[in-house]
């Protein structure tokens, strides 16, 4: 056993309970927030610093030029430049207006330029590339991302087989074993010839980085997405095949393109328009990058000399836009960037804050609420250093170091614990509570105001004299009363609903009487005519009882005649 490691989880584990269940209940007693913690805290922070960026964004006008030149009955937009090759900016309608004044009716091809680049295929899969990615092509979020991926893992029925499709999904590490790799050299080479094959990554261990376990990948090549695709479910066949096509692709040779720059020019303005087309498909042949600017269809033909008119030049006015909310994906993104988290808690901490309501979670798109703004307001201004993702960040080294053996785990533990318990006692004293928001009605026991409270159920009106008075008030229900009376005390019945959202009718008397009116569905013999109770002449109706179905006089209680269901055949049952 290594015991340095067993020292490192511990400590991790001693901070969190400190940093949460000190902070969580101060919070809840002061502005009634549920929880705090450590990455918790640091990752709220990042959102909340985030949306003021937003908040405070003073959107700037700018103009531009829609300017389209006719080739071979086919329109261009062009680009504006300077005589030094600069894209032309207009702040004004003035600078639009000037540069409109300046663009002749045609322009005359200045010069052809023809390069060629090449794009390397992308890093297989570690969990928080893997849960942007989900987001980005399949828009799952990061929770569903990783149940996905654990299910593919622990394994599906193939061909009566349990087979696990996919490596450990909760990795910091992108590199791949070279068992793999082997297997996947010859696996390229068979199917796409070696002119497909690319050469290993060399993947730089990141700071932060445990390195534990290899990427996420298949566990065998030619177990490819469309073989499985019959015993998976349509999620589970989008995330195996992300998975499958990243890890092959990243030991593929790079995408080659040919980019044609075609320059314009005229009295006193300068235009270029350029095309980019795929010669080489390289590893996109597995997994498709998105690239709008891919010229598809013929290269128009050119020389130097061609003159060409303009079609359109229409001027546009345009306003910067805020910064983007971040999205699931970006926050782990940026988690992992900044050193907060490990790729077993991303997801989680992230759910964790939806579920405390300090953020909503649309689509994807994280937005902070009142109670979260409120919640990062107050750490910040009274726990600054212990919620900023620098001091996260230098915990987790830290920690890290407890691993290595080259500092202690007392050492850490009473460097952090003293200084944060004096924090949490001044902000016990300087800290106000949130003032309870009166009803204008007073407590029926005590004669305190009522006032508006918040449970983890939801808001109540209870006395402001708690703990004290324990008085809640019970919000009536409007009933809607419906015809008949309740056959055993005579009130009338009202209409309700259970748990599951199914409504059924009821006496209006419960809990005292617990009478529920039955639902007639009555039952038809041969030839058309319902069957009639034998003892009252009531309609009998099909009831389900402990031992199954079977059929109950609708005039219950007053009558209690029941009989079996006899099926004469299936298609009757």
């Amino acid at each position: 056993i290594d015991t340095n490691l067993v020292a490192s989880q511990e400590t991790r584990r001693i901070l969190d309970r400190i940093i949460g269940f000190k902070l969580s209940n101060l919070l809840f007693s002061k502005i009634h927030s549920r929880s705090a913690g450590r990455v918790q805290s640091s990752t709220l922070k990042l959102i909340y610093d985030h949306e003021n960026e937003i908040d405070k964004f003073v959107s700037e006008e700018y103009w531009k030029i829609k300017l389209l030149i006719k080739i071979n009955d086919r329109e261009y937009t062009l680009r504006i430049l300077d005589k030094k090759g600069k894209e032309i900016e207009m702040k004004s309608k003035e600078e639009c207006d000037n540069i409109l004044s300046q663009i002749s009716d045609s322009i005359i091809v200045s010069s052809l330029e023809t390069a060629y680049k090449s794009k390397e295929s992308k890093e297989p899969f570690k969990t928080s590339t893997l849960q942007q990615e989900a987001f980005a092509k399949l828009k799952y979020k990061t929770k569903k991302t990783q149940s996905i991926a654990q299910q593919l893992y622990e394994g599906i029925q193939v061909e009566g087989e349990h087979v696990g499709l996919i490596t450990y999904m909760r990795t910091d590490s992108s590199r791949l074993s070279s068992t793999f790799v082997q297997r996947a050299t010859n696996y390229i080479t068979e199917r796409f010839g070696k002119e497909f094959l690319g050469e290993r990554k060399h993947i730089r261990k990141s700071t932060n980085s445990q390195d534990a376990h290899e990427a996420i990948r298949p566990t065998s090549c030619h177990r490819t997405p469309e073989s499985v695709r019959p015993y998976l479910t349509p999620e589970q066949y989008n995330l195996y095949k992300l998975i499958y096509n990243r890890a092959i692709s990243s030991l593929m040779v790079a995408r080659r393109d040919e980019v044609l720059t075609i320059n314009f020019e005229s009295e006193k303005l300068n235009y270029d328009l350029s095309f980019t087309r795929t010669i080489f498909p390289g590893y996109e042949l597995l997994y498709k990058d998105d690239d709008a600017n891919n010229f598809k269809g013929k290269l128009p033909t050119i020389k130097v000399g061609d003159k060409f008119p303009i079609c359109l030049k229409e001027p546009e006015q345009k306003f910067t836009e805020p910064p983007a909310h971040y999205s699931e994906a970006k926050i782990v993104n940026i988690m992992e960037d900044v050193g907060i988290g490990r790729p077993s808690t991303y997801a989680s901490t992230i759910d964790t804050l939806r579920e405390r309501k300090y953020v909503e979670n649309k689509s994807g798109i994280l937005t902070l609420t009142e109670q979260g703004k409120k919640t990062a307001h107050v750490l910040e201004k009274y726990f600054p250093e212990f919620i900023d993702v620098k001091y996260t960040a230098m915990m987790e080294e830290q920690l890290d170091n407890i691993e290595k053996g080259s500092e202690t785990r007392l050492n850490m533990l009473n460097d952090f614990y003293f200084p944060f318990m004096e924090k949490l006692g001044e902000a016990n004293i300087k800290m106000y509570k949130d003032e309870q928001v009166e009803t204008g009605d007073f407590c029926p026991k005590c004669g305190a105001p009522l006032v508006y409270k918040e449970s983890q159920n939801g808001k109540f009106i209870g006395c402001s004299n708690y703990p004290t008075c324990k008085y809640v008030k019970k919000e009536k229900k409007e009933e809607i009363i419906v015809e008949g009376e309740c056959p055993i005390c005579h009130k009338h019945l009202v209409q309700r609903e259970d748990k599951k959202g199914k409504k059924f009718i009821a006496c209006s008397g419960f809990p005292k009487c617990k009478y529920i009116k039955p639902e007639i569905v009555t039952v038809a013999e041969d030839g058309g005519k319902v069957k009639l109770c034998p003892e009252c002449g009531s309609p009998l109706v099909k009831k389900k009882g402990k031992y199954g179905y079977f059929y109950g006089c609708s005039n219950f209680p007053a009558c209690n005649y029941m009989e079996k269901i006899i099926f004469r055949n299936k298609k009757h049952k």
